[in-house]
């Protein structure tokens, strides 16, 4: 069920007694590091509250079609194109026969008509209401316009009745809905970069810092969460938005930066060092603004600089170490003193480039770079950086099968 880690399942509770397990279908969708969001019609609140499958949900429960606070952005849309894949469990009879003859007087019948997403439907209803012809009837267009069928299962029912109809027990639905994704290069993996600068204070208003944008490492934060991993971004400041279902922890210095990498390593499965991580700092930081000395005669002002920890080797050096990939932007010798960074600091793959030349260094929108690892030494010419980004994580994994097998 890795296939669902990372995923959007936004699950529509009808109204119905199985609704009470949507309480637990949520939970055990949440163990599987799924986001799950909460559309309920009127007749489910007679079930089970809002109040519940929020606190389980972790997000706010969505009921009225004409909310004035979400629809000024125009709610509705905005949940149709979030969600991965749409879940009713339970579907009642009622609800078939309105999404089947494309009603859209509710918020859920109208999301299910907006979404480009896969729908599925867990049926839940007494088993004479199932096999009635209306019923069956709902169910064949349904399927002929692509909505999936969970069910329904067959057995004792909440009115007495034995018989088809009864929803799927949760763990069936989690697994069919698991089903609905393909296996994606890094699906069920956990992956860590780091991006964009430190800044390394020298009082409350000066920092020594560098030109890093941050586009690189959050171009590779997309290009893995894409890939189906689970991304844990570890960003120095910089003014991109991070991508969507990405975890971003923000930091300014070196030691910042460091502490943030091993609070979030635990169960890593994969670690990239894009950031441009200054080497020194300063060894005293001025309480006040370091005032210009005009009593003196000569125009010098003299710093200190202490070394800074290096995060990547931190991470190569760990007993249980993920795959550690570190950048080297070089402005001379570059493949020489890639190698040399990548044997002296026992990483797993190096990502070399040239950031003096014009169009692919600091700032830029392209890059071109040569990657080494053991037995392999590939240039990528210039491209876009999201599109760097892909071909990079393809050979991560590559890299990572052969020390697997070794």
């Amino acid at each position: 069920m890795q296939r669902l880690a990372n995923k959007r399942i936004l699950l529509g509770v009808t109204g119905g007694v199985a609704a009470y397990k949507s309480a637990e279908l949520i939970r055990r969708l949440r163990d599987q590091n799924v986001d799950v969001r909460v559309v309920m019609t009127k007749g489910s609140q007679q079930f089970i509250t809002p109040l519940t499958l929020q606190a389980l949900s972790g997000n706010p429960v969505s009921i009225d079609l004409l909310d004035p606070a979400a629809e000024a952005a125009m709610g509705h849309i905005e949940l149709a194109r979030w969600a991965d894949l749409v879940l009713v469990a339970p579907a009642t009879a009622n609800f078939m026969a309105r999404l089947a003859h494309g009603h859209a007087e509710d918020l859920l019948t109208t999301l299910c008509l907006a979404t480009d997403a896969p729908i599925c439907l867990a049926p839940a209803m007494n088993q004479a209401m199932w096999r009635d012809a209306s019923t069956q009837a709902n169910r064949d267009v349904l399927v002929k316009k692509g909505v999936k069928m969970f069910g329904p299962g067959s057995g004792s029912q909440a009115c007495g009745d034995i018989g088809p109809g009864r929803m799927l027990e949760v763990d069936e639905l989690v697994e069919l809905s698991s089903a609905m994704f393909e296996s994606q290069l890094l699906t069920g993996k956990r992956v860590m970069i780091t991006a964009g600068p430190t800044r390394e204070a020298l009082d409350p208003v000066r920092y020594i810092s560098n030109h890093s944008s941050g586009k690189m490492g959050y171009a590779l934060a997309e290009a893995a969460s894409e890939a189906g991993a689970s991304v844990t971004l570890i960003s120095g400041p910089v003014h991109l938005q991070p991508p969507e279902r990405v975890d971003r922890v923000s930091v300014n210095s070196a030691r910042e930066m460091h502490d943030a990498v091993h609070e979030n390593i635990q169960d890593c499965d994969v670690f990239i060092a894009c950031a441009a991580v200054a080497d020194y700092r300063p060894m005293d930081v001025s309480e006040h603004k370091i005032k210009k000395d005009t009593t003196l005669d000569h125009d010098e002002l003299h710093l200190i600089l202490v070394r800074n920890p290096d995060i990547v080797a931190s991470v190569a050096a760990l007993q249980s170490k993920p795959f550690v990939v570190g950048f080297a932007a070089e402005t001379q010798d570059v493949l020489s003193y890639a190698a040399e960074k990548l044997e002296r600091k026992r990483l797993d793959m190096i990502v070399a480039n040239n950031v003096s030349l014009d169009g692919i260094g600091f700032n830029s929108d392209e890059n071109a770079v040569t990657v080494l690892a053991t037995n392999l030494e590939e240039t990528l010419d210039q491209t876009s950086k999201p599109a760097l980004a892909r071909k990079l994580i393809e050979l991560v994994v590559g890299q990572m099968g052969l020390r697997t097998s070794e």
